[in-house]
């Protein structure tokens, strides 16, 4: 993993290592031009599915809110999302294949979200990308020693992503409709020589 941040600048690039058969991801704060892939992504039933409770994009206006609301996040610093992009063999920029978040970094229990664009599945962009966030959390976080990942429960493929990443299931969280209208699963990832609190 490469990583060089200042989270003040917002000015963090995060980079996850390639497969055998997936190139390598640049993880980086979401920019404007970015709304076109969002509102692409969300085109997928798939994804629009699971992220249906939390966030409506159904066009490019939406998705350029979403971005916008994705830099505040950094401004305030209570949610530093980034976006995923492929690697091209040069090493730029390639095509938008997920996002990634760490909520509430400097609260009690941060928690971290993500999602993969249709194209990209199956090429492990969502485990790949939550270690390479999860790595430099408590890297850049030193107070943080737990991480919460929260999932539908019926959302068997995070289950699987978690487990990849490292984060240990923990709990059936009920329902609580209307705003939550499925069990949930928790899982955490305690990091590695520090004490959970």
């Amino acid at each position: 993993m490469d990583t060089t941040h200042d989270t003040g600048a917002r000015a963090v690039r995060l980079r996850a290592d390639a497969t055998a058969s997936a190139p390598p991801l640049l993880l980086r704060p979401w920019r404007v031009e970015d709304a076109a892939g969002v509102a692409e992504a969300y085109e997928d039933p798939e994804l629009r599915r699971w992220q249906s409770v939390t966030v409506a994009v159904r066009d490019e206006a939406e998705a350029l809110r979403w971005v916008r609301a994705q830099n505040d996040g950094w401004r305030t610093g209570k949610r530093l999302a980034f976006a995923v992009l492929e690697a091209r063999p040069d090493g730029s920029e390639g095509r938008l294949a997920g996002h990634v978040v760490l909520k509430a970094p400097r609260g009690p229990e941060p928690e971290v979200g993500y999602w993969t664009a249709a194209h990209a599945r199956g090429r492990a962009v969502a485990p790949r990308a939550l270690s390479t966030l999860t790595d430099w959390a408590f890297t850049t976080f030193p107070a943080v020693t737990r991480l919460r990942l929260l999932h539908d429960s019926r959302n068997t493929a995070s289950c699987r992503v978690a487990e990849k990443s490292g984060y240990d299931f923990d709990a059936v969280l009920p329902a609580l409709p209307p705003d939550i209208p499925h069990d949930g699963h928790l899982h955490v990832r305690v990091a590695t020589g520090r004490a959970a609190v």
